[in-house]
């Protein structure tokens, strides 16, 4: 039998009262805390934090200030990467983020969803007050190398930004979006290629 966590990463409805889930969400809150009290020019001891709260974390990233994420652990990051102020990354499933890319401020990216008709999204009231009443399960996001996310991108479960391609400010992307374009709007969509001489 699955584990919640196990269900999670599987994309599978799971329970995120369940004491594990829970826990690793406690630890990431406590993590962010530390890192958004960290003098940000602390590269040192900010870096150290991340290490602690990332699944993986490559070199050369820089993660600017109010930086939340839901565990952490599930956030893996290469090589030369920036995340500029306030993002928000919903980690219940695999939020990859390849080599060389630029992620701006405001950039939320979402793995967690839930279902659309309400009786498949809410369970039953058992009147405790610390009861999980809703059903959630969540899609990895991959952000492939060379790409930029523009200021107050939303990425939706599910979704894959190709290599070098660009995702104009404010869009909401809710489809993948294929190598070597620029992408924008919401819905988002591709508007035209980049010739990056592969």
């Amino acid at each position: 039998m699955k584990t919640e966590l196990e269900k999670c990463l599987a994309g599978e409805p799971f329970n995120g009262g369940d004491p594990e889930l829970a826990a690793m969400a406690l630890n990431a809150k406590r993590l962010t805390k530390q890192l958004n009290e960290t003098d940000p020019g602390d590269r040192a001891a900010r870096l150290a934090i991340l290490r602690r709260m990332l699944g993986r974390i490559g070199r050369n990233v820089h993660v600017d200030i109010d930086f939340h994420c839901e565990y952490g652990k599930h956030i893996l990051i290469g090589d030369r990467v920036i995340i500029n102020m306030n993002c928000t990354f919903v980690d219940n499933n695999i939020i990859e983020i390849g080599n060389n890319v630029l992620i701006a401020s405001n950039v939320q990216i979402y793995t967690a969803t839930h279902f659309t008709r309400y009786a498949e999204r809410t369970l039953p009231d058992t009147g405790l007050d610390d009861d999980e009443f809703c059903v959630t399960y969540a899609k990895p996001v991959k952000i492939c190398d060379g790409a930029w996310l523009g200021g107050g991108v939303v990425v939706l479960p599910g979704v894959t930004i190709g290599h070098n391609s660009v995702i104009g400010a404010g869009s909401v992307v809710t489809r993948s979006v294929p190598d070597n374009c620029v992408a924008v709007g919401n819905p988002c969509r591709v508007i035209k290629t980049i010739d990056n001489g592969e």
